[in-house]
């Protein structure tokens, strides 16, 4: 009862700091015309929101920061003391800021410098991978192990093929959670349900209550960015949010061994991922074939003639019965 209030107030605080700042956000982003390009290669339809501001992120990053410091820090004091985990929680929260230092900066040359293609692939993956291998090396001299939770096999340690395996899974769902981030509301949406059912997750495990406060901070800064960011949106999270919340998603997960369960839960993130690769590999092989009309697949089902608001609903909802699943996992494995 008493962590369910004070995960109730974290959320509470995340959100209203969110969606607050964006209040002076928007209008700051707009006089410095910070706008968003549309590339030709989307829907043509989604020309008539060039200028809509971006970096809209650092709203949520904000929120969701500056709640989970202070609920942990109080918290934890007045409770069970601050130890191992509320550490790793910091040294989660830290990797997706630094994440979303490499998208504000992918985000600065593209509005800033008008190079729409902003760093380079090579680039973004130099830095990510710099970010995830001090973000390993933290959690290893923080103490933390090399096992992860397998579902009716209990802990399963991985050894030194950790790292490599760990530093990959990163990446990769920090760049599907980017993806997922093409329609108003999507990405937004779906992380708050991953981080709903993270939660639930971790009150079920009676985890330390630290990582049910964690995640909702998660669940209410991507509330209070959806107020200015349903459609249609008033601002973009922009690369600086959409990395931020691929490094908040694995923090979650890695806090409590539950990296497997974490795929489960955002599988909509894998499924916009492995769409656009299939989407690639697919057309060099046959030179010009496409499987999807457009990738990532949310554009497919909007080329489709699905709406923006449908297409954030059916996405949310397949979250949820993952997490549903996810949950039952945990519950019964």
């Amino acid at each position: 009862m008493v962590i369910g209030l004070w995960a109730f107030a974290t959320a509470i605080v995340a959100f209203a700091v969110s969606a607050i700042s964006g209040k002076y956000l928007v209008p700051f982003l707009h006089k410095l015309k910070y706008g968003q390009t549309i590339l030709d290669i989307g829907p043509s339809w989604h020309k008539k929101k060039q200028g809509t501001p971006t970096m809209g992120g650092l709203m949520f990053i904000l929120g969701i920061v500056f709640a989970t410091v202070v609920a942990v820090i109080v918290f934890s004091t007045t409770h069970d003391g601050f130890g191992t985990t509320e550490k790793f929680i910091f040294a989660g929260l830290l990797m997706a800021v630094l994440y979303g230092g490499i998208g504000f900066i992918d985000d600065y040359i593209k509005v800033v410098k008008k190079r729409n293609l902003g760093l380079t692939a090579i680039q973004k993956l130099v830095l990510q991978f710099t970010v995830v291998s001090l973000y390993l090396l933290a959690m290893h001299l923080l103490g933390d192990d090399t096992c992860i939770a397998v579902p009716f096999a209990g802990m399963v340690d991985l050894g030194i093929f950790y790292y490599i395996i760990m530093a990959l899974v990163i990446v990769g769902i920090t760049n599907a959670v980017n993806l997922t981030d093409g329609i108003d509301g999507l990405d937004g949406s779906i992380t708050f349900f991953v981080a709903l059912f993270m939660m639930m997750i971790a009150n079920v495990l009676d985890f330390v209550d630290s990582n049910v406060l964690f995640a909702a901070a998660v669940a209410g800064g991507c509330l209070g960015f959806l107020v200015w960011n349903f459609h249609p949106a008033k601002v973009f999270m922009g690369d600086t949010g959409s990395l931020f919340l691929g490094g908040i998603v694995c923090a979650m997960a890695f806090v409590m061994d539950m990296q497997l369960i974490m795929l489960l839960i955002g599988l909509v993130y894998l499924i916009e991922m492995f769409s656009v690769m299939l989407q690639v590999t697919y057309f060099k092989l046959t030179h010009g074939k496409r499987i999807f009309r457009m990738s990532p697949i949310h554009h497919h089902f909007e080329m489709g003639g699905w709406s923006e608001m449908k297409i954030v609903v059916v996405f949310s909802l397949v979250t949820a019965l993952c997490g549903v699943a996810a949950l039952s996992l945990v519950i019964f494995g």
